[in-house]
């Protein structure tokens, strides 16, 4: 399971992208299965550079956190112009822990099995009415 077929970059505005790969690597134990990209201090075309750079012509997963976002459109970009990339909005831990564990499965399946893992880790629990003791 350590194959680096599929490389992984999140991509998220500020510090965002580091804070999720250091919690990813903190919990998991597993070192270099991400990269982190920000946004911060780039226009479109400097990130869309700066994604490329991280991707480095492999098969790459972008997680980014905005779809409509600077982060998710940069990488809407870069997988448009790429060969064996995908793109996927709403990072959470949940994902990104399954991929690190995970990476050596073949894109086409490691994706749908990444957004189902990221939607199994939300929750709600509504609070008790006002009132009510």
């Amino acid at each position: 399971m350590t194959n680096d077929r599929v490389r992984g970059v999140v991509v998220a505005h500020a510090e965002l992208a580091q804070a999720l790969v250091s919690a990813v690597e903190t919990i998991s134990g597993v070192r270099g299965a991400l990269r982190a990209v920000s946004n911060e201090g780039l226009g479109p075309a400097e990130l869309a550079e700066v994604i490329g750079e991280a991707a480095a012509g492999a098969e790459t997963i972008l997680f980014v956190d905005l779809a409509g976002g600077s982060c998710g459109l940069a990488g809407l970009q870069h997988v448009r112009e790429s060969r064996g990339c995908a793109w996927v909005a709403g990072v959470n831990l949940p994902m990104l822990l399954d991929f690190v564990f995970h990476r050596e499965m073949p894109i086409a399946t490691l994706v749908p099995r990444l957004v189902r893992k990221g939607q199994a880790g939300q929750r709600a629990h509504p609070s008790p009415p006002a009132g009510t003791d």
